[in-house]
């Protein structure tokens, strides 16, 4: 079984995005793509999965590496690779 985690959590704990509100409205504009699907910010992200998402005029692809539970727990920054 694979071990996955609600996008807009995730988002918040690799520190792409600062608040979990925030990635939750993105999402709900359609701005984030999950292995090039739009996603809900309930969408279940998991090991491999390749995000896109839109800020503005700019557009970041991440790749996920981990999927760590919390950012007090050791540094969360590694969990992607910025292409």
């Amino acid at each position: 079984m694979d071990v996955t985690m609600r996008l807009d959590k995730f988002l918040k704990i690799s520190r792409i995005i600062k608040r979990r509100a925030v990635a939750k409205e993105a999402a709900e504009k359609g701005r984030i793509q999950i292995n090039g699907t739009i996603a809900k910010p309930s969408a279940n992200v998991k090991i491999g999965d390749e995000l896109t998402i839109q800020f503005g005029t700019k557009i970041i692809t991440a790749k996920v590496e981990r999927l760590d539970t919390s950012t007090k727990k050791r540094r969360c920054r590694k969990n992607v690779l910025a292409h």
